[in-house]
């Protein structure tokens, strides 16, 4: 005898095959969003601690800001001071500058053979004028005023014949370079 089998055995294994498949498919999609869940939650955390951080951080800088402001003026009150000090010592060695070139050329003058009529100083430029006796009398003196530390460098910018008292003298004008000696270098490394 022959044995029919009228129950759909082959759509029964189908749907039960589509069925774990489903399944599958909605067990994987939870496990998909628990484990974003789980990531998201994650990194909300770093984000709070973060954030809070921040704040901590932010709190700390704002306490340091009136130490940061004093710092700051205590730099600009230091390089006003530094101006004032750098103007002060200009003025003294421009001011003991003019009485050393002052010295320098009333010691190197021959009075016996010639006078001044006018010195100017204008910064490092020297400006005289006299009345000597000849010309050599000029030069001698413009040798004189090159040895002196204080002048660098001496022109004559004129001379010219001119009568004083009935008797024929050479008028003279001449131009310098002054400014303060070179130290040598072991003071300059020793002053700061």
């Amino acid at each position: 005898m022959l044995k029919i089998n009228l129950l759909p055995v082959r759509q029964l294994k189908k749907r039960a095959k589509a069925r774990k498949q489903l399944f599958g498919m909605f067990g994987l999609l939870i496990l998909i969003l628990a484990v974003l869940m789980i990531v998201g939650v994650l990194q909300a955390h770093k984000i709070s601690n973060l954030e809070s951080d921040i704040a901590t951080l932010q709190s700390k800088k704002d306490s340091f800001t009136p130490t940061l402001n004093k710092i700051a003026k205590l730099k600009k009150d230091r390089e006003e001071l530094k101006r004032k000090t750098d103007i002060i010592n200009k003025l003294k060695s421009e001011s003991s500058l003019t009485v050393r070139v002052l010295d320098e050329v009333a010691n190197r003058i021959d009075n016996q053979r010639m006078w001044l009529e006018s010195l100017s100083q204008a910064n490092s430029s020297l400006k005289l004028s006299g009345v000597a006796l000849d010309n050599q009398t000029i030069a001698q003196f413009m040798d004189n005023l090159k040895d002196s530390p204080f002048v660098k460098d001496v022109t004559l910018t004129g001379s010219s014949l001119k009568v004083v008292s009935g008797r024929n003298l050479k008028s003279f004008e001449l131009n310098c370079v002054v400014a303060e000696p070179e130290r040598p270098a072991s003071d300059t490394s020793s002053v700061k």
